[in-house]
């Protein structure tokens, strides 16, 4: 049974609920499952006609999932990435006609906090990363076969790392001459020696384990595709709801959304009505942060960003 370290609390889970306007008979996706937290409030709202479709590609996630809501026929769950989600509305004839889509990205805290699952620095275990370990290859098979400049560019890209190619220059001395590297530790006591500017009050491996988990799990690109989805999945005036934790993924979205509100690109001057310029979508509000109360009870809400926006007929 988890302890207490392993308690997952849903990050920002009054604004979301707030954001996705819940309506008792409404249709709902949850991309990003974790624990659970963000669904049973959601679950709590609706009636019984009401329907919640969860995806998480975790097998522990999905265990809990089937664990927790095993009896709520509202509710279903599948193991897959959240772009699988166009396929799964489709099946089920529900394109258009989707009331809210929560995308909670990034990792949860019972993946951060337990050292098997490789995802941090902060305890040792074996250097994996994947968010599904049955699927694609590890973190640790990625860095003793890939070349020096492929890793240098992953820590840079995905990681905005000052001193990539100094990091990547380390890693692939080490492994040529002490054998693979297999764990957390090894390679958080490498990033750190190899990075000669420490930023105050965070981990030289910070930047680096953050950007190869990205890549291992491809999630810039699976943003990408499923905001694009979520179009076509939502109703009149439904909602998408997306809580990013780093620069990247809110870039993305803050991105995705202005370019959906502003429609179709067309010159400054050209005589275009309004409904030539096909917005899709308004946002609602402006980004949100957790506030005090919560960054006391859960230090990880610091850098969540939530952004909202409904979507046009």
């Amino acid at each position: 049974m988890a302890g207490p370290q392993m308690e997952h609390r849903p990050v920002l889970l009054d604004e979301v609920l707030a954001a996705l306007a819940i309506r008792a008979d409404g249709i709902y996706l949850d991309g990003t499952f974790g624990r659970g937290g963000h669904s049973a409030a959601i679950l709590e709202r609706l009636g019984e006609q009401g329907r919640l479709l969860a995806s998480d590609k975790d097998p522990q996630a999905i265990a809990v999932a089937e664990q927790r809501f095993a009896e709520d026929a509202r509710f279903s769950i599948v193991q897959g990435s959240f772009t699988r989600l166009a396929e799964l509305v489709a099946e089920r004839g529900w394109q258009g006609k989707v009331d809210g889509i929560l995308l909670d990205l990034g990792v949860s805290s019972p993946q951060l906090d337990d050292p098997q699952r490789g995802f941090s620095f902060r305890g040792d275990g074996p250097l994996d990363m994947r968010m599904d370990p049955t699927s694609g290859i590890s973190a640790a098979q990625w860095l003793n076969q890939a070349e020096e400049a492929a890793i240098a560019q992953v820590l840079k890209e995905y990681g905005e790392e000052r001193y990539a190619k100094r990091i990547a220059r380390a890693i692939v001395k080490s492994r040529i001459e002490q054998g693979p590297i297999g764990n957390t530790a090894r390679l958080a006591k490498l990033v750190a020696e190899a990075n000669p500017s420490w930023e105050r009050d965070k981990h030289p491996a910070t930047r680096s384990f953050q950007a190869i988990r990205i890549f291992i799990n491809r999630e810039l690109e699976e943003l990408e595709a499923v905001l694009e989805q979520c179009l076509a999945m939502l109703a009149p005036g439904g909602r998408l709801a997306v809580i990013s934790f780093h620069s990247l993924e809110d870039r993305l979205v803050k991105r995705f959304i202005r370019d959906q509100a502003r429609g179709g690109d067309f010159p400054p001057d050209l005589p275009i009505s309004e409904a030539q310029l096909q917005r899709r979508l308004r946002p609602i509000g402006k980004d949100v942060r957790a506030g005090e109360a919560e960054l006391a009870r859960n230090p990880r809400a610091r850098s969540a960003v939530l952004r909202v926006a409904e979507r046009l007929a």
